[in-house]
């Protein structure tokens, strides 16, 4: 494997060193987003921001020769400057970083956010009221939202909302070692894949595909769905059938060889492959999972600014240009045709731009569930004996 690195495996070496990549030239002092207070005029509630304050994941934005072609797009048609902090290198520790400011009923300093709605973290921003409401009025780009996308349970209608990116949890395997590996009951049950099988330490992604599996519904969790799928797993870590439940490193470790197959999420894979052509992925054909990564606006936060951004980058042609860099699955209905002659092999890539077929194959995580200790305790007990 090369020097090449997933923007997930980047993301954990980063946090470990301490690092956090800026930009030079994009980066403002930090402070509110200025939202309009109470009292305030339509006319002037309706007025862009000078700034807009925008923290997002390392390596998750359109890069070129050291800046951000989007965001300069923006910036030049209306006249915000951006400033864009690639400051979130996990949902847990970036929650931890704005609470304390949420709670007290303060601005975070941010108008837009990005956060992973598999951790339990966007639905707790909503349920505690700390997200503003978009203003749909601006946003009319949001007709170009996937259907799939459009209804999430923690945020029924996108009322707080709007996808970033996603991305899928499926089975990757290496052809040069296997036949093709196509349901959870073949990575769980194969014997010729015998102590050569990764499952993955996320309690989401790992729960979501067993469950579909099952026969049970990923979206809603009851103690005898979720129990079943603890035994499923147990089942097959008893037979040996697992080499181990890992983080990141399972991207190295199939790679090398250690793992013949694993769960595997659909960006890795494709960055991967820019290295290893014999690395494969696919959905279970029993039913997989998909994470979104949602752009929120934290309370104190611009929302007609931050809703003018959003806009934005739901034009096609500017969705087009993020995916062309990022790689992930674009929730934006026409950047595929957009990106057809610029770059054709990333505009068919289902990875990228799925099927509906796909889309209608892949599971979200019931999010009460992220937040029931007696399952998460469960979930620690399972993978760390």
């Amino acid at each position: 494997m090369t020097d090449r690195i997933s923007r997930r495996v980047f993301l954990r070496r980063a946090a470990a060193s301490g690092s956090i990549l800026t930009v030079p030239g994009l980066l403002a002092a930090c402070g509110g987003g200025g939202s309009s207070p109470a009292g305030t005029s339509s006319t002037e509630a309706h007025k862009l921001a000078k700034v807009l304050h925008f923290s997002n994941w390392t390596l998750y934005i359109d890069v070129k020769k050291g800046g951000h072609p989007s965001l300069e797009q923006f910036q030049k048609q209306y006249g915000v400057h951006v400033d864009y902090r690639e400051d979130i290198n996990d949902n847990a520790s970036f929650f931890s970083k704005i609470e304390p400011d949420l709670s007290r009923g303060q601005s975070t300093g941010r108008d837009i956010i990005v956060m992973t709605d598999n951790s339990r973290y966007p639905a707790l921003l909503v349920q505690k009221g700390w997200v503003e409401k978009l203003d749909k009025s601006a946003i009319p780009n949001i007709k170009n939202l996937v259907p799939q996308q459009r209804n999430p349970s923690w945020d029924p209608n996108r009322e707080h909302s709007l996808p970033w990116q996603s991305g899928f949890t499926g089975i990757g395997w290496n052809e040069k070692l296997t036949e093709p590996v196509t349901s959870m009951g073949d990575l769980l049950g194969n014997k010729k894949l015998k102590g050569k099988v990764g499952l993955l330490t996320e309690f989401s992604d790992t729960l979501a595909l067993v469950m579909a599996y099952n026969g049970d519904d990923p979206s809603h969790i009851t103690d005898k769905t979720f129990n079943k799928a603890i035994d499923t797993i147990q089942k097959a870590v008893h037979a040996g059938q697992i080499r181990q439940f890992y983080g990141n490193d399972y991207a190295s470790a199939l790679s090398s060889g250690d793992l013949i197959a694993t769960m595997a999420w659909s960006g890795d894979i494709v960055q991967l492959q820019a290295d290893n052509s014999h690395l494969k992925w696919q959905l279970p054909v029993d039913g997989g999972d998909i994470w979104t990564d949602n752009m929120l606006i934290p309370k104190g936060g611009n929302v007609y600014t931050a809703s003018v951004y959003m806009n934005f980058v739901y034009e096609p042609k500017i969705a087009a240009e993020i995916e062309d860099y990022v790689n992930y699955v674009c929730p934006v209905l026409g950047a595929k045709e957009a990106l057809i002659k610029k770059d054709p092999a990333i505009a068919k890539n289902p990875l990228i731009f799925p099927t509906k077929q796909m889309l209608d194959n892949a599971h979200t995580i019931d999010p009460a569930a992220l937040n029931n200790e007696k399952y998460q305790t469960a979930w620690q007990n399972l993978i760390s004996a």
